[in-house]
């Protein structure tokens, strides 16, 4: 005896739940898989974000000490020139000591006029 319309549909439809059953399985595995290689590539990106920044604060650092560094180096430099500029003058005074006192006293004058000028 043949198997019956109804018994074939009720065959063709187990099959059917058996292969939405493994579909579902499948699509189950493929977004924990999808799922753990999301959580993955975040750790990665996570920890790669961590070394950029810890890299960013030790060149920050390291620039902040350059700075104080370089500070010094312009303080120096400055000191260098007002040295250079005091010797200068020094060497203008053994020259020409009585120019360079008419300078003074000038100077001292108008400062002192300007200063009564003011009160």
């Amino acid at each position: 005896m043949s198997p019956t319309n109804t018994e074939n549909m009720k065959e063709h439809l187990g099959e059917a739940g058996a292969h939405l059953k493994s579909a579902a399985s499948t699509a189950g595995s493929a977004v924990k898989g999808a799922a753990g290689a999301a959580g993955d590539e975040l750790r990665l990106g996570k920890a790669n974000l961590k070394a950029e920044l810890s890299d960013s604060a030790l060149s920050g650092l390291a620039a902040a000490e350059l700075g104080g560094a370089a500070a010094k180096e312009q303080v120096d430099a400055l000191m260098d020139k007002g040295k250079d500029l005091m010797d200068s003058a020094a060497d203008l005074i053994r020259e020409r000591p009585l120019a360079s006192f008419g300078v003074a006293f000038a100077a001292g004058w108008i400062i002192a006029k300007l200063a009564r000028s003011n009160d």
